[in-house]
């Protein structure tokens, strides 16, 4: 029987990958159509868990506790660890903005017919809250995570039973041309989970052996939960399905119910906003070399301070954060693995056994993702 550990861990992990990525791909499903959504799931997925079982061998293998630019200077030399932390700070960095956009709006959406004010109120509301939490640390964000991911299927079962009715299978073969690579940012970064990955061995403390099954479990049903969230909303609303997915079923559900869903989506991004927060600063903080203060403020503050320079388009900003810098960091978790084979500290509590062609592979794959997001959505 599992321990407590691993179901913490297991409800960590898939907490924050279903964050507020999931809220994106309703919208892209309405442009693109199921069947194309269906097709980037099941590569996306694939190559996700093979990167996170990657990632997870190096953090078996290394004795200290680091952050993704900790790993990349160990093995790879001070220039890695400049692009590492490059990479994985601005990614991270759009996630904190992209949590800030959507659950702002989903706080205004809430609140604003009862207390007014505006959508930028609802935003450092929800900011200030969160940074405060960060600030000090949350002992108890495993139990949050417990606690959101049932109230979370709790929902989702009370959505489609009330909504099954009203899904309409046109509203999900749409598809648009013009459209057929904009998934591939946003579901890459709606599934990664990378981030966490030191955070859920740290958890796991002496059974280090769960982790390839915690990765695989993970990224599993949140790939699920994603294709159905998916169905539901876009199967209801069609092409008047909204960034957000859920402030557009107000024309179709009673009050009530929207109003449930606006709380349950606040809760998951928030707790989301918690984890990623926390992660960011303790790269600051473990791998910069960076004051404790300081680094919490830079965390979240930087993300803010680019909401209202006007950075505000939720699409684009996962699609970016999720194309070009998981991209950058995926390439870089595997040029590590490389060498971490051959100069780990630790006898790893797995090992995997990828042929070269398939390593160089996934780091061409990922590199030709980068190029393609920065084609799409930059020029």
């Amino acid at each position: 029987m599992r321990d407590k550990n691993f179901f913490k861990a297991l409800a960590t992990l898939t907490g924050t990958i279903i964050g507020v990525g999931l809220f994106s791909l309703p919208y892209i499903t309405s442009k693109v159509g199921l069947w194309t959504m269906l097709g980037y799931f099941l590569v996306l997925g694939a190559v996700t868990i093979l990167v996170n079982f990657i990632y997870g061998e190096i953090v078996l293998r290394t004795k200290e506790h680091h952050r993704l630019p900790g790993y990349a200077q160990k093995y790879l030399g001070g220039w890695a660890k400049k692009l590492s932390f490059f990479s994985n700070s601005i990614g991270l960095g759009g996630a904190l903005l992209a949590y800030l956009i959507v659950g702002g709006s989903f706080l205004f959406s809430l609140f604003n017919p009862i207390f007014g004010r505006s959508y930028s109120f609802y935003v450092l509301l929800m900011f200030f809250i969160g940074v405060f939490l960060i600030y000090f640390g949350i002992k108890s964000i495993s139990q949050a995570e417990s606690v959101l991911l049932i109230l979370f299927f709790v929902v989702l079962i009370f959505i489609f039973q009330k909504g099954f009715s009203m899904i309409e299978l046109k509203n999900l073969v749409n598809f648009d041309l013009a459209h057929i690579f904009l998934p591939y940012g946003a579901i890459l970064f709606s599934i990664s989970g990378m981030s966490l990955i030191p955070e859920i061995r740290e958890m796991l403390k002496q059974k280090p052996e769960d982790l390839k099954k915690i990765i695989f479990y993970s990224v599993l049903i949140s790939i699920l939960v994603c294709l159905v969230f998916s169905v539901i909303v876009t199967g209801i609303t069609g092409k008047n399905t909204s960034q957000d997915a859920i402030s557009g079923l107000r024309n179709i559900f009673s009050n009530g119910i929207i109003s449930l869903a606006l709380i349950f989506g606040f809760l998951t991004v928030f707790t989301s906003f918690l984890t990623i927060g926390l992660t960011l600063k303790k790269i600051l903080w473990y791998d910069m070399g960076m004051k404790k203060n300081l680094s919490w403020f830079l965390a979240c503050f930087v993300p803010l301070f680019l909401f209202f320079l006007g950075l505000n388009d939720f699409i684009t900003i996962i699609s970016l954060a999720g194309g070009i810098f998981i991209g950058i960091d995926v390439a870089l978790i595997i040029l590590i693995y490389l060498q971490a084979k051959k100069k780990g500290d630790l006898e790893p509590a797995y090992s995997l056994n990828f042929p070269n062609p398939l390593i160089y592979s996934l780091i061409t794959f990922f590199i030709l993702g980068v190029i393609y997001e920065i084609y799409y959505f930059v020029f």
